[in-house]
């Protein structure tokens, strides 16, 4: 026993505690081991090499054996976990194994990729090699006389993986030691106002500085972001790129493969399957990938030579991760950024209220991109369709529907935006007023004329229709409403011969699905696209010079004190795809309220003055970013077995002055999955103040879980939902 150590180690288990194990041998942090635990067996990390002092000696299990032909998990990676474990009230096992791809979360060996070159050897170039008819495998077989990376042999040929494999089975290609150069494609001249942000952020280089990188939509954002990515790979150094959207992936990855054709890339994202993932995620550790870019799990991924972390599209709401471990990714990043030491850029048309309030605070540095990188683009014209003095046909006014016309005719691109997939958003008896509704959520059942089914966009709960009204029983029902499939059906009958094509999570599911539409809409191969919010952000289409919004009246009025917010940036953001190149671009939105404040701001392009009346608002009603939330939510078979939890959590609150408890209050979205939701709510204008009172608060709450077993109770620290 004496010649044994002991170590502690993070499991991934509910738990906000590490565990003693005993090791033959010192164990270096970061190793990965795999452990006993409760009968099975665990993959487990060291964390420390301290034994936990109320665990006597002869009571610790032995760890099995050490995992790993890789190095153990860098001290930096290690220490983000902590502060993400402790900043977020998670449980650092579960913090831990939530940042790390699937393979390392299981009880098996990893080791790094082989990321040597492909080279032909000594006895090819005594062949003639594959004969100019036969062009891919002849320019490969030629480029290889200098040692070329994987990445690169794709892209002279996508059938490189098979010849690179079938050469060196014959002895003709070599594996080779490559350091891939830095080639750069040339790119367009940049504006004053980018060369000014490029160069202020260059002067930041290797300090922290957080810049908040306001720009139009159009205005040039990535090109600015190139520019940055360029000198820092110059130094030898890495960035990280995160994006909130998957499909916003694809495209930035192609941009930057065509400026940096030479530089490795690893794309991080949940489309991967693991072995992708995997591969990716050591590549940016090891250092070998200069441009690392993902979405919000990326904003875990280690890097060896870090020099710059840029954020795109900053305001997202895609970067809270919403259950488990609820971080936010953006404001990771910045933790992230001061941690390197290293300057961080966040871009957005329409930035967040919370990063707004930070450069007003002189926490963040602004830089202004006021004007559209193309020299002939402006911003887009926005007119309000009164939708109380028109007759709508399918849910369309008749000057939408001319302007649709008149593009067509003129064989412009036009995009109708309506946020609400299916064909309809609910069936309702005319009868009695009976409507479709979710039996396990407080949600309604969208009618999906594709499988002719009822499906609930929250649980994944599905049904036939009935064949009558369930109450009153009457045959005579109808869909109420539209949505992305109803206006698909019903432009295709208004605009005979047009080229429609839906993209919505529906039309989307395959991995090769946005490469396709890209092709499409590129190629002039489509005339009106119909979309949800994933088509409002990031998306460059030339062509597009109609916007068309539809139903976006309904988050004008929601109990959500950021549904005023989100509105404007999600309307902004689609308005922005129109008139980005040569054609003036137009944006109509159908509306019943067209004097609303809201519309005004975006008929003015006025994002400052309605960022400044919303910031306004919240610091008169005392809600973030002038204060700090933090929500404490339980589910339970009824909603008042959920609250009595919460009641018994307050009433074991001391709040010291400055924090307070408001609630408990049922969930926006109260029945989720058969489960009834309610939230308490713990608000502070203090940081610091709100969190020393969750120190002592949040583990006298562990404690009621045996009078309340059939609750499910959870932390969400800085909540964006309710």
């Amino acid at each position: 026993m004496s010649n044994k150590v002991s170590v502690q180690v993070a499991v991934n288990v509910p738990l906000s505690m590490t565990f003693t194990y005993l090791a033959d041998k010192p164990l270096p942090i970061g190793c990965r081991v795999r452990v006993p635990f409760r009968g099975g067996e665990q993959t487990g990390v060291v964390v420390d090499d301290q034994q936990s002092a109320d665990v006597p000696a002869h009571k610790l299990k032995h760890v099995e054996s050490c995992l790993d032909e890789i190095p153990p998990l860098p001290a930096d990676f290690l220490e983000l976990i902590r502060f993400t474990a402790q900043y977020y009230r998670h449980p650092i096992g579960q913090a831990l194994f939530a940042a790390l791809p699937g393979p390392l979360r299981r009880p098996q060996p990893a080791r790094w990729p082989d990321e040597r070159g492909w080279q032909l050897t000594l006895a090819a170039h005594d062949t003639e090699g594959p004969p100019p008819r036969q062009k891919a495998r002849h320019a490969l077989w030629h480029a290889l006389a200098e040692p070329l990376s994987y990445q690169q042999a794709k892209v002279i040929t996508p059938q490189a993986p098979a010849l690179l494999k079938q050469w060196l089975a014959e002895g003709l290609v070599e594996r080779v030691d490559a350091e891939p150069p830095l080639e750069i494609a040339d790119g367009p001249v940049l504006n004053d106002e980018q060369a000014a942000a490029v160069e202020a952020v260059a002067g930041s280089f290797g300090q922290f500085t957080p810049w908040l990188l306001n720009g139009i939509t159009g205005s040039g954002k990535t090109e600015v972001y190139l520019r940055l990515i360029e000198r820092v790979l110059a130094a030898g150094q890495q960035v990280l790129v995160l994006v909130p959207e998957i499909n916003l992936t694809p495209q930035l990855v192609e941009r930057f493969a065509r400026r940096f054709p030479a530089t490795p890339l690893a794309a991080l994202h949940s489309g991967l399957a693991d072995g992708e993932r995997l591969a990716g995620w050591l590549a940016a550790w090891r250092g070998s990938a200069g441009i690392v870019i993902g979405t919000r799990l990326a904003a875990f991924t280690p890097l060896a030579r870090g020099g710059l972390i840029i954020v795109d599209e900053e305001h997202d709401g895609s970067f809270k991760q919403q259950d488990e471990l609820r971080y936010h990714a953006r404001d990771l990043a910045v933790w992230r950024a001061r941690q390197a030491g290293v300057p961080i850029v966040l871009g957005s048309a329409t930035p967040s209220l919370e990063s707004v309030a930070n450069v007003e605070a002189g926490r963040y540095r602004e830089l202004s991109l006021t004007r559209r990188a193309h020299g002939a683009a402006a911003l887009p014209t926005v007119r309000l369709i009164d939708i109380r003095r028109q007759k709508l046909l399918d849910g369309l006014a008749e000057p939408a529907i001319a302007a649709l016309r008149k593009r067509v005719e003129r064989k412009e691109l036009s995009l109708v935006y309506v946020n609400r997939r299916g064909y309809a958003p609910v069936i309702a008896c005319t009868e009695c007023g009976w409507l479709s509704g979710c039996p396990h959520c407080s949600a309604r059942l969208v009618w999906h004329v594709t499988d002719r089914r009822l499906h609930c966009h929250h649980c994944g709960y599905h049904e036939a229709p009935p064949r009558a009204c369930p109450d009153c029983g009457n045959s005579d029902l109808k869909p109420m409403g539209q949505g992305t499939q109803r206006i698909e059906e019903a432009l295709i009958a208004l605009l005979p011969g047009a080229r429609v094509l839906r993209i919505d999570r529906d039309t989307v599911g395959r991995k090769d699905a946005w490469e396709a539409i890209y092709r499409k809409v590129h190629g002039g191969e489509v005339d009106v696209l119909i979309g949800t919010q994933m088509l409002a952000k990031g998306h460059d289409f030339p062509a597009l010079s109609l916007v068309l919004v539809l139903n976006a009246d309904g988050g004008l009025y929601s109990a959500d004190f950021r549904a005023s917010e989100r509105l404007f940036a999600q309307l902004s953001q689609v308005a922005g795809r129109a008139g980005r190149a040569d054609t003036p671009g137009e944006v109509l939105v159908q509306t019943q309220w067209p004097e609303h404040p809201l519309y005004q701001a975006l008929v003015a392009h006025d994002v400052a003055g309605f960022a400044a009346q919303q910031l306004a608002e919240r610091r008169e009603a005392g809600f973030p970013p002038a204060a700090f939330q933090v929500a404490v939510r339980a589910d339970a078979r009824t909603l008042e077995e959920a609250s009595a939890f919460l009641d018994a959590a307050a009433a074991l609150a001391e709040p010291p002055e400055g924090v307070t408890l408001a609630g408990p209050a049922p969930a926006l979205m109260m029945r989720l999955a058969n489960r009834e939701r309610a939230h308490l709510l713990v608000e502070s204008p203090q940081r610091v103040r709100l969190h020393t009172f969750l120190d002592d608060w949040l583990p006298l709450l562990a404690g009621l879980q045996q009078a309340h077993r059939q609750v499910r109770w959870s932390i969400d620290v800085d909540p964006q939902d309710f």
